[in-house]
């Protein structure tokens, strides 16, 4: 038996003792050590995000593992592994272009995907075995990361950032907060964040941004040129239709404007079509992570390139993801971490 916490409804988490799945024979059963809470968890939980009730959630995970299927030789009981949650069919057009994230018959562990399985907010979870990176002696707080930073990177991979180049954040919560230190190590030149709470522009300087801005004193799209010129690279973290819209504002001619923060899924935003031509602006879009991303962001974690410490802010066992939750939805914090097994 092993304990899970299970969404029964909106607003609702319940602790239940389940059976311990069984590794199918090329799969793993990992022990989950750890497991950071997402917004989309958060939207799953507030009914935002539409999901089949009941269902595990927790997609940002890393553990050790605890049996081998019986076809399984690359792997042994007691190796420390990250999960990638996106299972890919591997047979699409889009898999085989490499673009795994975009997969027709995606299915995720525990996050959103046109399939969903039990996730990681549980004390087991069975991973086949082309979705975990080995990580050493890295601790698992820090290798539950992968994920989010592989997020992270597929984002930065789409508007095909150049060395020096003038970078905008709006949003500085916890994805804003590891763009930003993300730009840094890829080589943006100026980075700015716009982010209304004082303690998090306090934090994104911190964390590698030249300036921070506060978008309820003056506005952005006002201030920023002023002060660091065209912006080459916009990047909304937020997820609302009025940031989506300052932040293309923001990008200046030759620029890109990246949609990251998930919008809600009926929202539109206005956009000049001329501008588009005539200043050869970009808006592209980044969903999710694919393999190549995943094992990108084990080797920067692995290597000290991103200041976890600074992110986490909160940590529960698994019968306090309900209080996570509530903190998230009152803003409280940054990274809220979970550990199942504690």
């Amino acid at each position: 038996m092993m304990k899970a916490a299970t969404l029964t409804d909106d607003h609702t988490v319940k602790i239940d003792d389940t059976e311990r799945p069984v590794p199918a024979p090329h799969e793993l059963l990992i022990e989950i050590n750890a497991c950071g809470v997402c917004t989309t968890d958060l939207h799953m939980y507030t009914g935002s995000l539409t999901v089949d009730y009941p269902m595990v959630p927790g997609h940002e995970s890393a553990g050790e593992v605890a049996a081998v299927g019986d076809d399984v030789d690359a792997f042994q009981v007691g190796d420390r592994v990250a999960i990638n949650p996106s299972i890919p069919c591997n047979e699409c057009r889009a898999c085989k272009s490499g673009r795994e994230n975009l997969c027709h018959d995606l299915t995720s562990i525990g996050g959103a995907a046109k399939n969903i399985i039990d996730g990681a907010f549980a004390e087991y979870a069975t991973v086949p075995i082309g979705n975990v990176e080995r990580i050493g002696d890295l601790d698992y707080r820090t290798a539950s990361f992968a994920e989010p930073l592989g997020c992270v990177i597929n984002g930065i991979d789409q508007v095909d950032l150049t060395s020096g180049e003038t970078v905008v954040v709006i949003g500085g919560g916890f994805i804003g907060q590891l763009l930003v230190q993300t730009l840094r190590t890829s080589g943006a030149g100026t980075i700015v964040l716009s982010e209304p709470v004082a303690a998090r522009r306090k934090v994104g300087l911190k964390a590698g941004a030249d300036h921070a801005v506060d978008p309820g004193d003056k506005d952005p799209t006002a201030v920023i040129p002023d002060l660091v010129g065209d912006v080459d690279v916009a990047i909304e973290a937020v997820g609302f239709p009025e940031t989506i819209t300052q932040a293309h504002a923001l990008t200046g001619p030759g620029g890109r404007t990246l949609v990251f923060g998930v919008p809600p899924e009926d929202a539109t935003v206005e956009l000049s079509p001329f501008d588009l031509f005539f200043e050869e602006r970009e808006v592209v879009g980044s969903y999710s992570l694919t393999p190549n991303t995943f094992s990108r962001a084990v080797t920067l974690l692995d290597n000290g390139r991103i200041d976890v410490d600074t992110l986490v802010t909160d940590e529960f066992g698994l019968e306090d993801l309900e209080t996570a939750f509530d903190q998230m939805e009152a803003q409280k914090g940054l990274k809220k971490m979970v550990y199942p097994n504690r």
